[in-house]
């Protein structure tokens, strides 16, 4: 049997993620910031959950000790949960108006949070035979698109999948026996963007389900979509 967990899976891409690695057989731990939210979802798929920030070390912790007590072992780690801070309209920020301390808030969940979690969960992983860790980034984050220029002007949600996607390359490197990747969900509509997107979340969280079916099959450090490779 599989063991799942999944960051952030109370809603959108991550409840998605979760219905259908439990529709393929895994035991999926659904966390959630929220207890009751995040317990109501689980009860809705037959999941198990897990309440989780992924930007606090003690709630990491406790949830690491909860995982590791119900033995149910880890074999795929979904970094799922994102946060990124919108205009009062709803749309993304003006460029000129980032803020350090909006940065360094987005940069907590975004990027340190699935550092946090894959350090915390990795003497689960490592006693996997098929280990994976699944990252959510945005194409948002590529160098190579200009981090969505000119249509989407914010600073700090792009700026912050570029960093996860350098985290997904040095994790990779340093855990050979671990299968790290990065993948681009495409502009889906969720909470996060307040449905403005164009995708459903069936189709978000395509590339997230079949990294993590895949387990530890195939190359490590890579960024892709659910058509491909997505460019640096």
């Amino acid at each position: 049997m599989t063991t799942s967990l999944i960051t952030g899976a109370n809603k959108g891409i991550g409840f998605e993620t979760a219905r259908r690695l439990i529709a393929a057989g895994h035991t999926v731990w659904l966390g959630s910031r929220d207890p009751e939210r995040g317990r109501v979802a689980a009860e809705e798929l037959g999941a198990r959950a897990l309440v989780i920030d992924v930007s606090d070390d003690a709630s990491v912790a406790a949830a690491f000790r909860t995982v590791a007590e119900a033995g149910t072992g880890l074999d795929v780690l979904v970094n799922n949960a994102g946060i990124e801070p919108r205009a009062e309209d709803g749309g993304p920020l003006a460029a000129l108006d980032a803020s350090a301390d909006r940065l360094r808030t987005v940069f907590e969940t975004n990027v340190l949070g699935p550092l946090r979690v894959t350090q915390a969960f990795l003497p689960l992983l490592r006693r996997s035979d098929s280990a994976a860790v699944v990252n959510l980034s945005s194409g948002l984050g590529s160098l190579a698109g200009g981090g969505g220029a000119p249509y989407y002007p914010s600073v700090e949600y792009p700026v912050s999948k570029t960093a996860l996607n350098m985290l997904t390359v040095k994790l990779a490197q340093a855990l050979p026996g671990i299968r790290v990747t990065a993948v681009d969900p495409g502009f889906t509509k969720t909470d996060l963007n307040h449905h403005a997107g164009t995708q459903t979340v069936e189709e978000g969280a395509a590339a997230s389900v079949r990294e993590a079916l895949a387990g530890n099959g195939g190359e490590s450090g890579t960024f892709v979509s659910a058509e491909g490779p997505v460019a640096w």
